[in-house]
């Protein structure tokens, strides 16, 4: 790779896994709600996010990945005591395939950043959903393999789940450069609406000092509690930031030129684009995922903001895009992918990926993105990923054991015995 010996931006993505399913297990997330009991396309879902890494790959960027985590989790059911009594939402948490958001797994702050040169990962605790909270342990294994390298890596347990902590989804930082020191912006939520606000004050200032981080350079966010009643359980919904640049909803704050202000006195150079509400409304912005995108800055130095195709399908937020463009601002480039089998569960480009600025010599390289490894996986995936799961079929023994068998084929294909 001609990114060998510097620090690059390395975008982590979660690959669908076999059980992907339309439970509607996440109060809050108004997709996954509203498309709860509708038949899910496993192996379509794996391929279109496939899709969507190998596109970035092919614009020059470097490209990693995470694996599906163990389903269903027998810890799980054994631990609920489950039988046929139980609930049916229960038993689908066990089968979820919400790992596959990766912008959950984990919060990064990169070596210029904190205290020890290191690169530092906490995994989140996702307390607040019973699907999500089950992850971490697995996510952690996880990420210890893949960021093994003590020298470069610090890999840090899930905060205490007294306090709630949903990852890099409500964390964005700023820097002139991948190798100078940063900004990090952490935002939380308070309680008291009809959504929970699912990111805690305490556990991001929890992560900020495990990862050794000068106060000075981090700021703390209040999210727009109108924002997450709105359906943006998640900061990366209403807005997403990338090097000078912060790309936000003009509704994405409890107070938004507070949040500036508080930005700009720690970071000047700060770029702001933001979407005025008469242009774009907060529910356009939430059932488009509009900020849920990733904002990229490619090799030629341009910026490009990738969104869900569900954004060219709207009128307004398309033509918000033409406009932007033609303004002659800081983002070029406005890229469509298809990932509509992970919109209809409320996960959109953003959503998909981890953000861990390394370099990629340090990274173990079975977690790293290449041309013959996407042509395997998607022979994998062809092969053993259930096309289709109907609800009804959230339990059975033979989907059970198709799942596993599918996860165990993509674990030996890739030499990663240690996950299984």
């Amino acid at each position: 790779m001609s990114s060998l010996g510097k620090l690059v931006e390395i975008n982590f993505d979660g690959l669908v896994g076999p059980s992907h399913n339309y439970a509607g297990l996440s109060l809050g997330n108004l997709a996954a709600t509203k498309n709860a009991g509708a038949i899910s396309y496993p192996r379509a879902a794996a391929l279109q996010g496939l899709e969507k890494m190998r596109s970035n790959m092919a614009r020059g960027l470097v490209q990693g990945f995470l694996l599906p985590l163990p389903r269903p989790n027998g810890t799980l059911l054994e631990q609920l005591a489950v039988d046929d009594t139980t609930e049916p939402a229960i038993r689908a948490a066990a089968w979820s395939a919400s790992s596959m958001w990766t912008a959950n797994a984990a919060t990064v702050s990169p070596a210029p950043d904190t205290a020890d040169g290191r690169c530092h990962l906490t995994a989140a605790n996702l307390v607040t959903m019973l699907h999500r909270s089950q992850e971490w342990p697995d996510t952690l294994r996880q990420l210890r393999i893949a960021f093994a390298d003590q020298k470069h890596f610090a890999v840090h347990d899930a905060v205490p789940p007294a306090f709630g902590d949903e990852g890099a989804a409500n964390h964005m930082r700023f820097c002139t450069g991948h190798d100078a020191p940063g900004v990090e912006v952490f935002v939380y939520g308070r309680t008291g609406g009809k959504f929970p606000a699912r990111q805690h004050e305490q556990a991001s200032r929890a992560v900020a000092r495990l990862h050794g981080l000068d106060p000075a350079r981090a700021v703390f966010i209040e999210q727009n509690p109108a924002a997450i009643a709105a359906g943006a359980f998640h900061n990366d919904v209403v807005a997403v930031a990338n090097g000078r640049v912060l790309f936000a909803h003009a509704e994405a704050f409890a107070d938004q030129q507070g949040a500036y202000d508080a930005i700009r006195a720690a970071f000047p150079e700060l770029e702001v684009v933001e979407v005025p509400s008469d242009a774009v409304s907060l529910a356009e912005a939430i059932s488009t995922y509009l900020f849920n995108a990733q904002l990229l800055t490619l090799p030629t130095g341009e910026m490009a903001l990738v969104v869900p195709s569900e954004c060219r399908d709207s009128a307004a937020v398309w033509g918000w895009c033409e406009s932007m463009l033609a303004s002659n601002g800081p983002i070029r480039q406005v890229i469509p992918v298809d990932v509509r089998q992970s919109m209809a569960n409320g996960g959109g480009p953003a959503c998909l990926r981890l953000r861990v600025v390394a370099d990629p010599a340090t990274v173990d390289p079975r977690f790293l993105l290449t041309d013959a490894k996407a042509d395997l996986m998607a022979e994998v995936i062809a092969r053993h990923w259930p096309e289709q799961i109907e609800p009804g079929q959230i339990g059975d023994p033979a989907l059970a054991d198709c799942i596993i068998a599918a996860r165990h084929a993509l674990l030996a294909a890739l030499d990663l015995p240690e996950l299984s």
